[in-house]
């Protein structure tokens, strides 16, 4: 890779907790660069670190040591909210369990990244990125009224609202059948091509992880060659 500054860099991040007295080592000296518009999954056993290194790609948890640079910015540098902010304007989220506020609509939860970021005047873009992923029709309907796949629908036009650079998607099918996660994923790569975002994808499906441009392999919270 050039001396371009990657939209993501990963510099031996290593990730220890204690149980009990034993200290358990969840990642191990990890570094990996993701370039600006590249599409990155995440794949590895079950208990391999896959969705513990995306949270800290996040800043949602802090590491035992290692470094994690967002566009040059030192993540762990700032403090707890310089992250929020940076994740605020930088990053979108899709999470397996959809994450939506089940009292507010569709629309309201799309609104919601907007609205933290002190953007009050999102309502035609959220409602507009709703049409897009195909829920024009259910603008007005709470998540209990949403099958699966309508609040992944939904969850996706929320991470999107912020136009963010880079996207974090963890086992974004993990909760939905075969034909519901196909669609998912083709509305996701969609959107990612139209708005040249950096996705990282955490997944076990080894079908999903081929569609991506690279993949990042972990195995007992190291990186496989």
């Amino acid at each position: 890779m050039s001396d371009t500054i990657s939209a993501i860099e990963v510099s031996e991040l290593t990730k220890q907790v204690t149980t009990g007295s034993t200290p358990l080592t969840i990642l191990r000296d990890v570094s990996f660069r993701v370039a600006a518009g590249e599409a990155v999954a995440v794949v590895g056993m079950s208990g391999s670190g896959k969705s513990t290194l995306l949270a800290l790609m996040a800043g949602l948890d802090t590491p035992s040591s290692g470094r994690v640079r967002i566009a040059g910015e030192d993540l762990f540098a700032l403090d707890e909210d310089g992250r929020a902010a940076l994740r605020g304007r930088s990053m979108g989220f899709v999470f397996q369990s959809f994450q939506l506020l089940a009292s507010m609509t569709a629309l309201e939860n799309v609104l919601v990244p907007l609205e933290l970021a002190g953007l009050n005047d999102g309502a035609e873009k959220a409602a507009a990125l709703v049409q897009r992923v195909g829920l024009g029709e259910r603008l007005r309907h709470y998540p209990k009224q949403l099958s699966g796949g309508e609040q992944q629908r939904v969850a996706i036009a929320r991470a999107f609202v912020t136009s963010p650079s880079i996207l974090l998607a963890d086992e974004p099918t993990g909760n939905l059948d075969a034909a519901t996660g196909a669609q998912i994923i083709d509305l996701l790569f969609e959107l990612n091509r139209e708005r040249n975002t950096t996705l990282v994808m955490v997944t076990h499906d080894e079908s999903l992880s081929a569609r991506c441009g690279r993949v990042i392999r972990l195995s007992g919270g190291m990186l496989q060659a």
